[in-house]
């Protein structure tokens, strides 16, 4: 009996682990249900190696079934001990509810919340929080055995270094949240990372251990993403690519998505996208036959700028491109050079009118007069997208983008913020 939801997910490689495949597929192909995913909120905004059980759990909606967003309001201020050598470093609570502020925006991206099956968002905290220590104890602490525990992945790779009580207990307080989801949600599958594993299978182990029923619930996990060459995703020369575009810009993330390697860019459309099969597989061809074109790469990067910023983040992300690749600066907005500029070498000077010649030699533009006047002569200088060919030209005033940088191009594809001070 196969489900063309599962198959679909087997077709992307999104399943890695399932607890019950048969069963499983038997409870969706019945009727729907609602599953959960839950974020523990370290940061005040996921990045993009967080969002894939999510997009996973999309997928579950537009087949009908009902996401349960689950954020960590309590498992936040204690620690996940998965994929880690070392402890947490424990957070406040007025820095827990900051971090969860900002990540219910960017769920609120992704989900739709308002169709009949619409989005459910969850905080741990609201059942956690109120816990008595001996509430826990009685009620959970006797259901598993601390043998069964060392057992878990999780916590058996943490034992040589060392693991406080703390993050020892992170698996079973996450197993409650899976249990009170089942009993006040009716939620049935838990999706994670293939790190959660050991987290997930100890959550429908007190399910088993609460109930008297025969339950039925499930557990999924999703491959780790890596690069064709095995080194992580998800990382620029810049450090994590967020979600949050105070962090990495819309142009900075259509960026990332551009330069993906041809190796790569199907596997990722497959993984990130809700392209449909047939349309990938056009791409793949290709991607194969004509790859000096990036289709493959601008309709990852468009789709994925899209579904996280937006479409006039999208456009724009787009228009600082073009601009970059055409050398037209004056397409673009102050705040857009700002943003598409942020990387690049920058030298700081005085606010001082300064003949062009020694501008570009003073800021390492050319190495030398004799240099900066071949390069003026012969129109290989821009400032902000306005070509100099005068070499008596004088920088002034009216060269300096808010009264504090000039961008500076020397042929087509060397640029220079100027920073003045």
């Amino acid at each position: 009996m196969e489900n063309v939801l599962l198959e679909d997910l087997k077709w992307r490689g999104l399943l890695y682990q399932q607890t019950d495949e048969e069963g499983l597929k038997k409870q969706l192909n019945e009727k729907k249900i609602s599953l959960y995913c839950g974020v523990d909120p370290t940061a005040d905004s996921m990045h993009i190696g967080h969002i894939v059980p999510l997009l996973t759990l999309r997928r579950f909606q537009q087949h009908g079934h009902q996401p349960i967003l689950l954020v960590g309001g309590a498992t936040g201020m204690i620690g996940d001990p998965s994929g880690r050598s070392e402890e947490r470093q424990l957070q406040t609570t007025e820095q827990i509810d900051q971090n969860v502020l900002g990540i219910k925006k960017q769920m609120e991206q992704i989900f739709d919340f308002n169709s009949e099956n619409g989005a459910k968002m969850v905080n741990n905290n609201d059942w956690i929080g109120s816990m008595s220590i001996i509430e826990y104890l009685r009620d959970y602490g006797k259901l598993l055995s601390v043998n069964y525990m060392l057992a878990k992945d999780n916590v058996a790779s943490r034992l040589e270094g060392g693991i406080s009580f703390t993050e020892f207990s992170y698996m079973l307080i996450q197993a409650i949240d899976f249990n009170h989801l089942y009993d006040n949600y009716n939620c049935r599958v838990q999706i994670g990372g293939s790190d959660q594993w050991g987290n997930i299978t100890t959550g429908l182990e007190v399910i088993r251990k609460m109930h008297d029923e025969e339950t039925k619930a499930f557990g999924i996990t999703i491959p780790l993403v890596t690069k064709a060459d095995g080194t992580k995703f998800g990382k620029s020369a810049g450090g994590a690519i967020w979600l949050d575009a105070a962090k990495t810009s819309p142009y900075e993330f259509y960026q990332f998505w551009i330069n993906t390697a041809d190796a790569d860019v199907i596997k990722y459309m497959k993984i990130f996208t809700f392209l449909d099969r047939e349309v990938i597989e056009a791409y793949e061809v290709t991607v194969q036959g004509e790859p000096h074109l990036r289709k493959g790469q601008i309709a990852l990067a468009d789709e994925m700028t899209r579904l996280i910023h937006g479409q006039d983040a999208l456009d724009q992300a787009i228009r600082i491109s073009k601009a970059l690749f055409s050398g037209d600066l004056k397409a673009l907005s102050v705040n857009e050079m700002k943003d598409a500029f942020k990387d690049v070498p920058t030298f700081e000077m005085n606010k001082e009118n300064k003949n062009i010649v020694d501008f570009i030699v003073e800021s390492g533009v050319s190495s030398s007069k004799r240099q900066a006047r071949e390069d003026v002569t012969n129109g290989a200088i821009s400032l902000n997208g306005e070509r100099v060919t005068d070499t008596a030209y004088e920088v002034g005033s009216a060269d300096r983008l808010e009264d504090a940088f000039t961008i500076v191009r020397r042929g087509k594809k060397s640029y220079k913020m100027i920073k003045f001070i």
